[in-house]
């Protein structure tokens, strides 16, 4: 916490040292900027930087890195009634020491006899390394900002050239960024690789992938095997795929063609109104669509099928009016439904957007050669937006596809191998929050389970890139 209120004093620190090196700059040139090589603001900002930039970033790391090296300090030398414990319970002391410590939560385990004089010990270790930690990092972010104030202030010149300096600074900013967006990447695929490798260590990939059966357990006796339970992942593939498919049934068309409405037939009025209602339906949490599912659409859809089912009841279809009957709230039907609702202003507002961005040139031209305008869209327009349409349904699909809510409010939590749109499935996403809900040990096949279902969402939607890719170069080639 006092390394956050340090970053928001060095962000004050850093306005009053642009602001003093801006007038030391202009009192060196005699008040005027005329015989400055650059602008007062870059000589400001060019002492700003100096003073703040270092200091900034030793707090960032020390915020980042800080519980790691308090945590590595206190595990150097393992007390001997700790050390009796199973790892997992190791793992459990050291964190309730370190949650004693930061108050972020009151542990609700009771540590007596040896372990509750080791525990007391651990703590007030960790104390000390928390406050050595904590104000060593704050005396090195002073002293760095003094040298970086005493390194900068003789350079502010009326002839130094402040401007290449502080643009010098602006692209190692940038290239750290991307560095970091980069690592990011890397990092998050190195983690779901190497869980997902430990998992595929006892459960085989074929039985992951082909198997039909999804029931994962942890074993809890002796002679139980590792990889107790059920591992196939295509129950999960299916409520997957066919909730996305519901899904964009309902999006694709209407926003495809609300886009198409508002950008070549709408008036400016009617066009500034519809716009923002419809870009308003993204701004929607998703469980407030959850409750509207479950609790208006849900109910909606099973009394509309009830009532066919009571029809064809007693007739040449009674087999599938007994079925219709025991239709309940929670279907495929309903989640993919409300989802698309969810998804149409992803669709219409890009669609839009990209319809809107075709040269007008080539619509004068459609309509000079004769064409209607209904031939110009379908013919001229849509062709030359393709490639953004394909963008923005591919949006869609990856939103469909990583949706968690509103499928756990509105289709249960049964995972089925199943096509019907009236049956309780489950998807991906929804699985692996709910392996991962609460104090998990990453040392069992179902907690690991969900890095596989994660690495294997990851290349289908990668997949999917490729293959949209593919096709926004072939029709963007036949269209040029």
């Amino acid at each position: 916490m006092l390394t956050w209120i340090a970053l928001a004093a060095l962000v004050l620190f850093s306005a009053a040292a642009y602001a003093a090196g801006r007038r030391k700059a202009l009192g060196a040139a005699g008040g005027t900027a005329l015989t400055l090589h650059s602008l007062p603001g870059y000589y400001g900002a060019y002492f700003a930087l100096w003073v703040a930039a270092p200091a900034a970033l030793l707090l960032i790391l020390v915020t980042v890195l800080g519980g790691r090296i308090e945590q590595a300090a206190l595990r150097a030398e393992v007390p001997a009634a700790v050390a009796e414990l199973a790892p997992s319970a190791q793992e459990v002391f050291f964190n309730d020491v370190q949650a004693t410590v930061r108050s972020t939560r009151a542990s609700d385990r009771v540590y007596e006899g040896q372990l509750g004089d080791a525990f007391a010990a651990k703590v007030a270790q960790a104390e000390r390394l928390d406050g050595a930690i904590t104000f060593g990092a704050l005396a090195a972010a002073v002293a760095l900002m003094l040298a970086g104030a005493a390194y900068a202030w003789p350079r502010l010149r009326p002839a130094y050239a402040a401007r290449p300096q502080v643009e010098r600074w602006i692209s190692a900013i940038f290239i750290a960024c991307s560095v970091v967006a980069i690592l990011t990447t890397v990092g998050i695929v190195a983690s779901l690789v190497w869980e997902s490798w430990r998992f595929f260590q006892s459960v085989p990939v074929t039985e992951f992938l082909f198997g039909l059966t999804w029931d994962p357990q942890i074993a809890i006796r002796a002679d139980q095997v590792a990889s107790s339970g059920a591992f196939g992942a295509v129950p999960l593939f299916a409520g997957t795929f066919l909730i996305m498919i519901i899904a964009m049934a309902v999006a694709a068309p209407v926003g495809l063609f609300a886009a198409i409405y508002l950008s070549e037939y709408a008036g400016r009025t009617t066009r500034a109104v519809v716009k923002p209602l419809l870009e308003v339906l993204a701004g929607i949490p998703t469980v407030v669509y959850g409750f509207f599912a479950a609790l208006t659409v849900g109910p909606l859809f099973r009394g509309f099928f009830n009532s066919i089912g009571a029809q064809l009841v007693g007739g040449p279809l009674d087999g599938v009016g007994m079925y219709l009957m025991q239709v309940q709230n929670q279907m495929a039907l309903v989640a993919g439904a409300v989802m698309g609702i969810m998804l149409i202003p992803f669709v219409s507002s890009l669609s839009d957007d990209i319809i809107n961005a075709v040269p007008q040139s080539l619509r004068d031209g459609s309509l000079a050669m004769g064409a209607t305008q209904s031939e110009t869209i379908g013919r001229v327009i849509m062709p030359a937006a393709l490639p953004g349409i394909m963008g923005a349904l591919l949006l869609a699909v990856s939103r469909a596809v990583g949706e968690t809510m509103i499928v756990t409010m509105a289709a249960g939590l049964q995972a089925k191998t199943t096509l019907n749109p009236l049956d309780t499935v489950t998807t991906v996403t929804v699985q692996i929050v709910t392996l991962l809900t609460g104090d998990q040990e990453f040392d069992s096949p179902k907690t690991l389970s969900a890095f596989g279902l994660g690495l294997t969402l990851f290349l289908v939607t990668l997949l999917l890139n490729i293959i949209a890719l593919r096709i926004v170069q072939t029709y963007r080639e036949q269209y040029d």
